[in-house]
């Protein structure tokens, strides 16, 4: 976890030595944003300033380097060291999102970082940091892949609109049925039993979601042919409810590594992993044949992107949690 953690800090936070660190007012001295806030400006702002006027690039690139390690090693310990509370959450999240932001504007609008604030926000507080490493990855994962041959789908006119940087709407879609896990399992509905349920279907959600994005950024940019998933009809890329056999292979690939690193962040058992990854592939196809069925028809205008993704992660969430319920529990007896 560590590592995972570090590794997004480190590339997310060059920018972040050009910062100046203004003095804020309202933080108790010993909160977590106060003590992260008091080594960023006492090691950040000095680190800029000598960068800028250093006359030696490879001594400015060496020092960058030590003091950068020594950023993320107090980042990370404070980020570690914090409880899953309402006031840990805020200010963790408001760090990772300040050293983050150079990742964060290219994958999301300013409204769309307003919106995933609140989505980390209330992850850090269901789950800790190990929930939120795993929106995380989902994040990275979905927007490298919408950014695979843009140029081609632009031309194509299959692209993702303001260059795949998404909106509120688009992380409401994509988030919503891990929101909802989120707040069960923060008030404790149902007790200690349905902890691990809800649980399991926040990591189903994200699996499901970045299934869906990457088959279907991956079937845009190097889909030979696309069928129609409920007539298998040969239709173009782009069309709504259509599938690749590049696209499909690519999102299995992708919910796998996904589940993968929620077992290794301990959010889910191998067994579950593997639930997670089927229920994603079942939810995605059902997703395919609403689109396919339903999506711009006459009757349906409602029925839109937003709209399916937020049946589709419910879709898998559900899935998830009723599979676990009457299978995988019979097999584990």
């Amino acid at each position: 976890m560590a590592t995972i953690s570090s590794t997004l800090l480190l590339n997310s936070s060059r920018s972040a030595l050009s910062l100046r660190f203004p003095k804020f007012s309202g933080f108790s001295s010993s909160s977590p944003f106060a003590r992260s806030y008091r080594f960023g400006r006492r090691n950040l702002e000095p680190l800029s300033n000598g960068m800028l006027s250093s006359g030696s690039r490879a001594d400015g690139a060496t020092a960058a380097a030590a003091s950068m390690e020594g950023v993320m090693t107090e980042a990370m310990k404070l980020i570690q060291s914090a409880s899953p509370t309402w006031k840990s959450a805020v200010a963790n999240n408001l760090l990772i999102f300040v050293l983050g932001s150079p990742l964060l504007v290219t994958g999301l609008s300013a409204s769309g970082i307003a919106a995933a604030f609140l989505l980390g926000t209330l992850t850090w507080r269901a789950y800790g940091s190990a929930g939120f490493l795993l929106v995380a990855a989902y994040f990275v994962i979905g927007t490298a892949a919408t950014k695979v041959k843009m140029t081609q789908k632009e031309a194509q006119g299959v692209a993702e609109k303001r260059k795949g940087r998404r909106g509120p709407r688009s992380v409401i879609g994509s988030s919503a049925a891990g929101c909802v896990c989120a707040f069960l399992s923060i008030y404790q509905v149902g007790g200690a039993a349905f902890s691990q349920l809800f649980r399991l279907g926040f990591v189903s959600s994200f699996c499901t979601k970045v299934s869906d994005t990457v088959s279907s950024e991956i079937g845009k940019a190097y889909g030979k042919t696309t069928y129609l998933a409920t007539t298998f009809k040969i239709v173009p890329r782009g069309t709504e409810g259509a599938m690749s056999l590049e696209g499909t292979l690519a999102g299995l690939l992708a919910s796998f590594f996904l589940a993968s690193v929620g077992c290794f962040l301990g959010q889910i058992t191998p067994p579950e992993a593997a639930v997670c990854v089927l229920a994603s592939q079942i939810a995605n196809l059902g997703e395919s044949i609403i689109g396919a069925s339903f999506q711009d028809k006459e009757g349906f205008k409602w029925l839109n992107n937003d709209v399916v993704n937020v049946i589709n992660i419910s879709l898998g969430s559900i899935v998830a949690i009723l599979m676990q319920q009457f299978i995988l529990q019979n097999w584990v007896k």
